[in-house]
């Protein structure tokens, strides 16, 4: 029988809700996102410019997500994918140790807030390993600084040609 936990980590809950995390950021930086159909081959997400009267490429993102901790921070990504998305954004949920025998008891002692890294599909490509059966793309000890959390995002806007919002003055309004 398996233990709450590994049911818990098996439900889809946690990769949808990193899904809604991704969308709720992107929004927040004025990047139109909409969720694909349930079990879309390659992406999971669509992003458009916000202006219906601009006609730009949209940009289709893969969304992983990781919920230990102390997971060994890499994710699937099979090959056969590359050409179906533009972006991959990993999520780490960071929701407490699962792997530490010590801190097992209390996984909550690791919880942390969540790092997203907007990885390019060139990225992905120059680390992925093909080797292995889970066809993994390994990022621990890889400085990412340049993907993380809103400078990631960033990347998505320059790609759609997204300014960053700014509030108009009464005058020009």
């Amino acid at each position: 029988m398996p233990t709450r936990t590994a049911l818990f980590t098996r439900y889809p809950v946690v990769s949808l809700g990193a899904e809604y995390l991704v969308m709720g950021h992107l929004m927040r930086r004025n990047i139109l996102t909409y969720k694909a159909p349930p079990n879309n081959e390659g992406y999971d997400l669509i992003c458009i410019h916000p202006d219906p009267h601009v006609r730009r490429k949209q940009i289709r993102i893969q969304v992983k997500s990781r919920l230990a901790t102390d997971c060994d921070r890499g994710f699937p990504v099979k090959a056969r994918t590359f050409r179906a998305f533009d972006y991959v954004i990993v999520v780490f949920l960071n929701v407490g140790y699962f792997f530490r025998r010590r801190q097992a008891r209390h996984a909550r002692a690791g919880a942390a807030p969540p790092e997203f890294y907007t990885l390019p599909a060139s990225f992905i490509r120059r680390h992925h390993n093909p080797t292995s059966s889970w066809e993994k793309v390994r990022t621990r000890g890889l400085n990412l600084s340049r993907y993380r959390d809103d400078v990631g995002f960033e990347q998505i806007a320059r790609d759609l040609k997204i300014r960053y919002p700014v509030k108009a003055h009464a005058e020009e309004a």
